[in-house]
């Protein structure tokens, strides 16, 4: 019998049907896949489902009850976000029980009893902080593992929902995340899954349900159907799926040379970027490889080595002289530090262009709208207009206008942390094709990823990091990845051949 279960779901926006006689239903003791692409209506069915937003027509019950007669129940249902949602300033600990008379520390808090339970839950889900730690502090995996904590203190949780849970985890903390699940389940849980990770469906999920333009297209057993077919079900089209994506052209000169480099998380790194290729960072969470690239741009203070940008030494610590020569760094975090929420999509690209549209007069609105529109119509942007909030687009959406505002300015090194982090297939496929066109034309293009099998369809090289060094330099299209994950963990004679061979390169 399903604890949780929608019926005719229907919500309908100022000329747009977001769902449409949407049916759902979870079981306790499984995992239910929720799949579709970017914009399907998965996060419009969560809002409903979680008591955020109310359906427009249809009916759900929450334990065979409505939770419109009952609102209790809907603190039966947690939902885990795929953005962050913490509160930086705030301890660990208190971001775990806030609000405090949610998971029994209501009225006067005993700090060190809050503590030391906190202490329990970090140690299930593995994180590497302390209770006192303030969460600004922690790494963005941990913070992602905090979240799931977070919401498996609500003692009332029967089905947990998450939204791209492990979008920005290496392969061993996702297989950390899938143990807690397993472990909900087992205590006569259900969860909601989604996720555009084919190998994360196949292996946590026993349920699907697939939403396409608002509408249940398919739904059954996860065992019953395959990789092809759930695909073909969310976008309605073949998908090639094992397609290349490296820059044909033949590298040329070096553009980015980097000496020695030393700073937080990262130490005695050196490696060459070449004008052309698209050059990928693998490696564990914690390796280093998002401080180091933050200190190369200037977000991070280096404490030893060089860089050099075509022959002459690059500025450090500093942001603005890294983007007036050329330099962007995408973070992986687009809502914290990609975007401006509020803003249109108008603004945010004319924000990023304003060097461009900017003269004694102040700026010249015809130009800015001449990028804009062309920022949209180059990058396949889907919106209801320039005037649309920027926060209403899809995710895939969001990031196509960060990488074309980006592009608008002509830089020589695009440095990518993430790029398709909760991203649906198909339009990875397109954010893919995006970076290899700009490999092309000359730019040198930097893509750190957590995705084995992004580096291998993307990368002309993949470097690997473990400790904060780098332990290999490989041809992305003849080394397997056995080799690579020794190299990441720093194991193996692959990687010391590896580590041998980049330290001759370099020293040529």
């Amino acid at each position: 019998m399903a604890y949780l279960e929608a019926r005719g779901l229907g919500r309908d926006f100022p000329g747009v049907t977001a769902l449409d006689e949407v049916d759902l239903s979870v079981e306790l003791g499984r995992t239910h896949i929720l799949a579709g692409e970017n914009g399907a209506g998965k996060s419009t069915l969560v809002k409903i489902l979680t008591g955020s937003d109310r359906a427009t027509r249809g009916s759900i019950a929450i334990d065979g009850q409505d939770p419109l007669d009952h609102p209790d129940l809907f603190r039966n249902i947690a939902y885990v976000p795929q953005e962050l949602s913490l509160f930086a300033d705030v301890s660990v600990a208190e971001n775990l029980f806030m609000p405090f008379d949610r998971t029994g520390h209501g009225g006067i808090v005993n700090r060190r009893r809050m503590e030391a339970e906190a202490q329990t839950y970090l140690d299930r889900f593995g994180i590497d902080a302390k209770p006192s730690d303030l969460v600004r502090h922690i790494s963005v995996p941990d913070q992602q593992l905090l979240q799931i904590a977070r919401a498996s203190t609500n003692h009332d949780m029967k089905v947990l929902i998450l939204d791209e849970p492990t979008s920005a985890l290496t392969a061993l903390e996702v297989q950390r995340v899938f143990k807690v699940i397993r472990g909900f389940l087992d205590r006569d849980h259900a969860i909601v899954f989604i996720s555009h990770k084919m190998e994360e469906v196949f292996e946590i999920g026993d349920d699907y349900t697939v939403l396409r333009n608002g509408k249940k297209v398919d739904a059954g057993r996860v065992a019953e159907i395959d990789e092809p077919g759930l695909i073909r079900a969310m976008s309605g089209r073949e998908v090639a799926i094992d397609q290349h994506f490296r820059p044909a052209c033949p590298v040329t000169d070096t553009i980015m040379t980097v000496e020695n480099l030393s700073g937080h998380m990262f130490d005695d790194v050196s490696f060459d970027l070449k004008r052309g290729e698209i050059l990928g960072f693998a490696g564990l969470v914690g390796a280093g490889r998002s401080e180091l690239m933050q200190s190369i741009f200037g977000f991070r203070k280096a404490t030893a080595g060089r860089v050099q940008v075509e022959g002459r030494d690059w500025r450090l610590h500093d942001t603005a002289s890294s983007v007036a020569g050329g330099m962007l760094y995408l973070s992986e975090e687009r809502k914290q530090h990609g975007i401006f929420p509020l803003l249109s999509l108008r603004e945010n690209i004319g924000l990023s262009v304003l060097s461009l549209t900017s003269g004694a007069a102040g700026i010249d609105f015809g130009k800015e709208r001449g990028i804009v529109r062309q920022v949209i119509d180059d990058y396949g942007i889907k919106a209801s207009g320039p005037r649309q909030r920027i926060s209403n687009l899809s995710g895939g959406n969001q990031q196509k206008a960060i990488i074309g505002r980006a592009m608008a300015t002509t830089p020589r090194i695009l440095i990518f942390d993430e790029p398709t982090k909760g991203i649906d297939i198909r339009t990875k496929a397109e954010i893919y094709r995006i970076m290899k066109q700009l490999a092309e034309d000359g730019v040198g293009i930097i893509l750190i990823s957590s995705e084995m099998t992004e580096l291998r369809r993307c990368a002309s090289r993949i470097l690997t990091m473990h400790g904060g060094r780098i332990t290999g330099d490989f041809d992305a299209a003849s080394t397997d990845t056995e080799t690579l994950v020794g190299a990441i963990f720093a194991t193996g004679t692959g990687s010391e051949q590896a580590r041998e061979d980049a330290e001759a390169s370099h020293a040529h």
